[in-house]
C-alpha cells in the first residue's frame, strides 16, 4: 500500500505534473528545466528526487 500513495504524493504538486508534462516530450537536463519553471536548481533537484523515488522517471547522468 506504500507505493501508491508514494506515487500520489509525488502527483499532488503542479511543479512535479509540469515537469512530467515536459519530459514526456523530450529527455531534459536541470537547468533546462529550471530555465523553464524558473525555479532554483534545488527546488528542481528536489523535484526530481520526489519523482524518481515514486518511479515516475529515469535519471540518467552523462559523463
Amino acid at each position: 500500500m506504500k507505493e501508491p500513495i508514494i506515487v500520489l504524493k509525488a502527483l499532488s504538486d503542479k511543479n512535479r505534473i509540469r515537469i512530467l508534462k515536459m519530459l514526456e516530450k523530450k529527455s531534459l537536463c536541470v537547468c533546462e528545466i529550471t530555465a523553464i519553471l524558473g525555479l532554483a536548481v534545488s527546488t528542481i533537484s528536489k523535484h526530481l528526487s520526489i519523482l524518481k523515488e515514486a518511479n515516475l522517471i529515469l535519471m540518467i547522468t552523462g559523463n
